[in-house]
């Protein structure tokens, strides 16, 4: 929490006191041209007003005098947001207000001596920093995406406890991209809509064998199963997600035929056939170097004529990854990879499936990750009650800054339909209408 300054003999917009200028003075030359709609608080009380003098949506709260320096470090990509998660800054108020700000900072950089110059002014600053002894990263062993390395990665993020996610979750745990059929929608109606979107675009019939890789806490099997009839298999490699799993199972009542299995994609038995087969947020741990192993495994696993949909973020086509993944892979997603839409079709393709349909939903995740990130920020007390401080600060800025990274246009969240209809028609019915029934 962000400690109280008494401020009652300190000007708020008017002349700089001394000791705030070498940071003041980089913030404004960074700033020039910036959409500005938040204060700005140095650590003796005195405010940099919003750039035209309105109100402050936000206001960021500078630490101590070396809380610009841990922020703009350039030689670490993640400064930024170590410099909030380890307290050298804070933001008060809506932290989606700063996020256009950081947009405009990163897309007008400075260079040659420009850059050399703000550099200068960095190295100037005081090197203090808040709370550096404590490290959440997480030190993954092994070769990337290796079977051990894999499970290290997905353990260090779903490991935590289930309670912390269902601060912000919706009841079925559903921690992907929501269905919205309304802007207003609230999360757990978006969250059914999806699971029912997800059933019927796979066109699930009562007995048929479904198989979910990556099932989480067993949302979608327990709702294809008590809804659509099906006899559903869950994958999942987290410890956490699996004991979950399997409550929620015998919550639901579906224990006859449903079911969640401990185990690596790669080593799911081959000798029974499903009818279809589903990842939901599986897609991005996976890397584009084992797709060919993944959507083989899921194509070996499928009869003739099956059904597998492939629900994730993807990246836009011919972008480089925004600076800030650096934060994201260090402390929320180690070894995540986002790949574009087109490479993944194309990995598909090459795997023997035939591409039936796609359909990007980036609004949709707009509006999950905004109904995610305040469910959170009520929910602090708790979140760092069951956590700590620093998680609670990495889920907050991780989910406004993914928000914005949707908005944006720089992630994407497709829907990719394929079938396993090698040289036969496909099956399938003509029009996409029994989905939207």
């Amino acid at each position: 929490m962000t400690t109280a300054v008494n401020t009652t003999d300190l000007p708020k917009g008017g002349a700089a006191p001394v000791e705030v200028l070498p940071a003041l003075t980089f913030l404004q030359e960074l700033s020039q041209g910036a959409p500005r709609d938040f204060a700005v608080r140095f650590w003796n009380g005195w405010v940099w007003e919003t750039e035209k003098g309105g109100e402050a949506r936000c206001t960021l709260v500078l630490k101590h005098p070396g809380a610009v320096r841990q922020m703009f470090w350039q030689l670490n990509k993640a400064a930024f947001g170590e410099a909030y998660i380890y307290d050298d800054f804070d933001v008060e108020g809506d932290i989606l207000a700063i996020f256009p700000w950081i947009r405009y900072l990163q897309l007008h950089k400075p260079r040659g001596m420009d850059l050399m110059r703000k550099a200068l002014q960095i190295l100037r600053m005081p090197s203090q920093s808040v709370r550096r002894q404590q490290q959440a990263q997480v030190a993954l062993a092994g070769g990337v995406h290796s079977e051990s390395r894999d499970k290290q990665a997905v353990q260090y993020h779903y490991d935590r406890p289930a309670d912390f996610y269902a601060l912000f979750l919706d009841q079925q745990m559903q921690y992907s991209c929501g269905y919205f059929a309304r802007e207003d929608d609230d999360i757990e109606t978006a969250q059914q809509q999806k699971l029912d979107y997800l059933c019927r675009k796979l066109r699930l019939q009562p007995g048929e064998r479904l198989i979910d890789f990556g099932c989480g806490w067993g949302g979608m099997i327990t709702f294809a199963a008590k809804h659509y009839g099906v006899q559903a298999t869950g994958v999942t490699i987290s410890k956490e997600q699996f004991a979950r799993a399997q409550r929620r199972i015998q919550d639901e009542g579906v224990q006859d035929r449903c079911r969640v299995e401990f185990c690596d994609y790669r080593k799911v038995p081959e000798a029974e056939k499903y009818d279809k087969a589903v990842s939901v947020g599986f897609i991005e741990h996976l890397g584009e170097r084992m797709m060919p192993t993944f959507f083989g495994k899921v194509r070996r696993l499928l009869r003739p004529g099956g059904l597998y949909l492939n629900h994730g973020i993807t990246l836009k086509p011919f972008s480089p990854y925004p600076d800030w993944r650096a934060f994201t892979v260090k402390y929320v997603f180690p070894d995540g990879e986002l790949v574009p839409i087109d490479r993944t079709i194309s990995q598909l393709a090459k795997a023997g499936f035939e591409v039936r349909d796609v359909e990007s939903l980036r609004e949709h995740y707009m509006l999950t990750l905004e109904r995610w990130l305040r469910k959170l920020e009520q929910n602090e007390d708790q979140a760092k009650a069951l956590t700590d401080e620093v998680t609670y600060r990495i889920f907050r800025i991780y989910l406004a800054g993914a928000l914005h990274g949707f908005k944006w246009g720089i992630y994407n969240l497709h829907q990719a339909l394929v079938v396993n209809s090698g040289e036969d028609i496909s099956g399938l019915p003509l029009t996409r209408a029994d989905w939207y029934v």
